[in-house]
């Protein structure tokens, strides 16, 4: 009788669902402790992230100040453009504002004082017009100089001939021949003049 007992037992707990009573295969009775130690991130990758991290952050960088020096370049290239594109033009122009300063200088201040009125109104056309012809040069960026008294600059002036005795120190320009043109920073046309020769420069007492 007892061993019927027993049998009927052990045959109800090889029957019973595991599942029913709320074991599992996961359950902590029967699954081993995890102590968290898979969920970590070891440090090598950790370093290796940072590291590509800064690696995009440095190339960034980089590409931002190069879009900036490309825009900075790419204003200054349309602006000489703007500026400087008219040479060519305005080689020609000065030309035409030559012959009228040419034609004026021959006329001279005696022939206009004893010209009669038709005359006069003709030779102040001509000067209105070369002052008019130069304002518009000078609101284009090209600008007349004449260096007469300066020291002479083989980088803007351009020397005809050597004038001794012309008061002036030696190696200042004594006489313009023609005035010279700058358009922008750029010698248009350097002016044509006449060195001193021979006289020297004033010097200065420093024993006072």
């Amino acid at each position: 009788m007892t061993d019927n007992k027993a049998g009927k037992s052990a045959n109800m707990a090889a029957n019973t669902d595991p599942h029913e009573h709320g074991m599992t295969a996961d359950s902590p009775e029967t699954a081993p402790q995890q102590d968290g130690a898979a969920d970590m991130v070891p440090a090598e990758q950790v370093k290796a992230a940072l590291d590509a991290a800064a690696d995009f952050k440095d190339r960034l960088l980089r590409t931002l100040a190069d879009m900036e020096n490309l825009r900075k370049r790419t204003e200054r290239d349309v602006a000489e453009a703007r500026l400087y594109g008219i040479t060519g033009f305005a080689r020609d122009v000065l030309q035409v504002a030559d012959n009228m300063h040419r034609a004026l200088d021959h006329i001279g201040d005696q022939l206009r004082s004893s010209a009669d009125p038709t005359v006069k109104s003709l030779v102040e056309g001509v000067d209105l017009t070369e002052r008019e012809l130069v304002k518009v040069l000078e609101k284009h960026g090209v600008k007349m100089f004449s260096p007469l008294g300066e020291k002479f600059d083989p980088n803007l002036h351009q020397a005809m001939f050597e004038m001794p005795g012309s008061g002036y120190p030696n190696g200042h320009v004594a006489q313009v021949i023609q005035s010279g043109y700058m358009i922008g920073e750029r010698v248009l046309r350097p002016a044509m003049v006449a060195v001193a020769k021979g006289e020297k420069a004033p010097t200065v007492d420093t024993t006072a």
